[in-house]
């Protein structure tokens, strides 16, 4: 059965979450929580230790949410080949998902943390390997399978994507246009299909 006190911790989250992808770690104040809340210092700060505990399960809480919709939609294949396909695929609607949780919380919070808060950024960091580790092994399920070819390094193209991905995130937002997303999927499916796929 969920406490009271895990409640408590779950609604902060649902939030707050928001507003630190938004606003960054230093532009948040604690005014700022606790307006957002309608809870009292001493209630924020009951449940977590201080702001940067609670900036740091936000970013958790905001990628959690992310990583289970993802592995939701490339639950659709069995086909790594065909799990490929289907991260540009979710990509292509991230811009309208990501504006609900104020914004790409890896690019948002890893531009914010970068030379302001080394933990933070860390974490961010580990979200980013976590993400490669994730696609370089279904490059490596893929050559197993026959389906990529085994000339393909998986770290270094799993890398490429992310990076790409990433940068289209950043000008999409930056110039408020669909266009850099939906392109570089458009790239990216091209060149799984010319440079991976047997």
């Amino acid at each position: 059965m969920t406490t009271k006190a895990e409640l408590t911790s779950q609604y902060i989250l649902e939030t707050i979450a928001p507003i630190f992808n938004k606003n960054g770690y230093a532009a948040t104040s604690l005014s700022d929580i606790t307006n957002a809340t309608g809870l009292t210092k001493g209630a924020i700060y009951g449940n977590f230790k201080n702001k940067e505990d609670l900036a740091i399960a936000s970013f958790k809480f905001t990628v959690k949410a992310m990583m289970k919709r993802i592995a939701d939609h490339l639950s659709i294949s069995d086909s790594p080949i065909e799990k490929l396909f289907l991260i540009t695929d979710f990509y292509r609607n991230y811009y309208d998902y990501s504006k609900q949780l104020g914004g790409c919380p890896v690019l948002n919070i890893g531009v914010d943390a970068n030379n302001q808060n080394t933990l933070l950024l860390q974490k961010v960091r580990q979200v980013i390997e976590r993400i490669q580790d994730q696609v370089a092994t279904i490059i490596e399920d893929g050559i197993e399978a026959g389906e990529i070819s085994s000339e393909v390094n998986a770290m270094y193209f799993a890398k490429r994507l992310d990076t790409m991905i990433q940068g289209a995130i950043f000008m999409t937002y930056t110039m408020d246009d669909d266009f850099y997303i939906q392109d570089t999927m458009d790239l990216i499916d091209d060149i799984i299909g010319k440079e991976l796929k047997i």
